[in-house]
């Protein structure tokens, strides 16, 4: 076999979708298990080593705020890493929003605590924790598109492009699971001392991982051939790629961003308020709450693909309105079975809210990639994103609490729960039915314009 053939072999080998699905997923996983890592760890470890105070509540809350902080770098990211990678491609893009979440990650096991360092101790967490956010402001768009972009004429692309989305849940799971066996294998002391660092550290091994696997890809067909165009139109130079967005797609941000508001305030009641809710107003257990939540993410990991296939038979507006209408309906079941006080109503409430979850999730990569054209594509997606998990995800578990402060029921909170559901369907039906289109048929539907503009 010559070396040509054997060239050619390797780079379908490279561009399979279940290679490059794998790739995307064991990135994502990766970033956000990192994230989650986090997230956990406030609330057990940050709050007693890096924010000592005569009062737990008060440095758990300033530990918590270093976790929402990781949210406003986020839509930072989205901007700067969409740039890139609608300027110099998408996979490297992705391999560097990587490297930057696993140092950072990494190197939060390295911080000295309070007692050993003083006030530099929770300034280099909250810098770290502000580059986690920034790194993963530019992973989910990129991961989406690694795998929309090279299924263009496939009729299974919301299955493949669900893959990604396993990753919040999985990644989740493996933070919880890590931190848990620590926990439970050694003394607090122990635990508090050293343990919960092995789990940051266990980040580097991961990433590496993750970038054998994103270094094995190639780059999309699709961002290819728009560089060879216009390579050979002369045009070696992108025109700023985020000015264009907001210029020519603004309607499909408002759309994109629209669509999650149901979707991203309904993940953080379901997998992060519920812990709040189950034991500090209902006095339960907190492993109660744990168990419930990491059964509902376990349950969303194998339904989102499942969902996705069904995406890719009936379209992408019905499985997005159907999940709309649930949280609307589900806002109330969620806080009656809650109030039930029964483990199995817990359980039953997180998995309900987790399976709505895996329906918005098993199709919002294959809905926002078909939303824009290659050129913006990168940063129409992430700048979406990230756009509503600032404005949902991370002031849904703060409205939830001020909710409940103020009306003392958590129907209150299913009224705004519903009307997050409500913003999602309206931002939908608004949108085309792209079940079936090839992403490059947008780049041609730009084309009459763009001469025209030179003429």
């Amino acid at each position: 076999m010559t070396e040509l053939k054997k060239a050619e072999l390797r780079r379908q080998k490279h561009s399979s979708l279940p290679v490059v699905a794998a790739s995307s997923l064991a990135g994502t996983a990766v970033e956000w298990y990192d994230f989650f890592l986090y997230g956990t760890a406030a609330a057990l470890v940050f709050n007693k080593l890096y924010f000592p105070t005569d009062d737990p509540m008060v440095g758990t809350m300033l530990a918590l705020g270093t976790f929402a902080a990781g949210f406003l770098a986020r839509p930072i990211g989205a901007i700067v890493l969409g740039h890139l990678g609608d300027k110099h491609g998408r996979r490297a893009t992705l391999v560097a929003s990587l490297m930057l979440m696993g140092v950072a990650t990494t190197l939060i096991a390295f911080i000295p605590s309070y007692a050993a360092i003083g006030l530099a101790a929770p300034l280099l967490l909250l810098l770290l924790r502000l580059i986690q956010g920034f790194a993963l402001g530019g992973e989910w768009g990129g991961a989406v598109l690694l795998v929309s972009e090279h299924s263009n004429e496939s009729t299974r692309r919301a299955f493949w492009a669900s893959w990604p989305n396993m990753g919040p849940p999985l990644g989740n799971l493996m933070a919880a699971g890590v931190l848990a066996i620590l926990a439970a294998t050694m003394p607090e002391s122990e635990f508090l001392a050293w343990g919960w660092r092995i789990a940051f550290g266990l980040s580097a091994l991961l990433v590496v991982i993750g970038l054998i696997l994103r270094l094995y890809v190639q780059e999309t067909p699709l961002f290819k051939e728009a560089q060879r165009k216009r390579e050979a139109e002369g045009n070696k130079e992108r025109k700023m790629p985020l000015t264009i967005l907001f210029r020519r797609n603004w309607r499909e941000i408002l759309i994109a961003t629209g669509s999650r508001m149901g979707e991203n305030a309904g993940f953080y009641i379901y997998s992060l308020f519920i812990i709040t809710y189950v034991t500090q107003i209902m006095g339960l257990q907190r492993q109660t709450g744990l168990t419930a939540v990491m059964i509902g993410q376990g349950v969303a990991v194998v339904a989102i693909p499942i969902l996705a296939i069904y995406a890719d038979k009936v379209g992408r507006k019905p499985i997005l309105i159907g999940a709309s209408i649930a949280t609307m309906v589900w806002a109330f079941a969620f806080f009656f079975l809650l109030n039930t006080g029964q483990v199995w109503g817990i359980i039953a409430a997180a998995v309900g809210g987790l399976l709505i979850f895996a329906a918005y999730s098993s199709v919002i990569g294959a809905f926002f990639s078909e939303l824009f054209p290659t050129d913006v594509r990168y940063s129409g997606t992430s700048v979406s994103y990230n756009l509503a998990s600032l404005i949902a995800g991370s002031l849904s578990p703060i409205i939830a609490l001020a909710l409940y402060s103020a009306f003392g029921t958590g129907y209150a909170i299913g009224i705004y729960l519903a009307a997050m559901g409500l913003i999602s369907m309206v931002s939908v039906m608004f949108a085309k039915e792209t079940k079936g289109l090839k992403l490059s048929d947008l780049d041609e539907d730009l084309t009459p314009s763009l001469e025209k503009g030179k003429a």
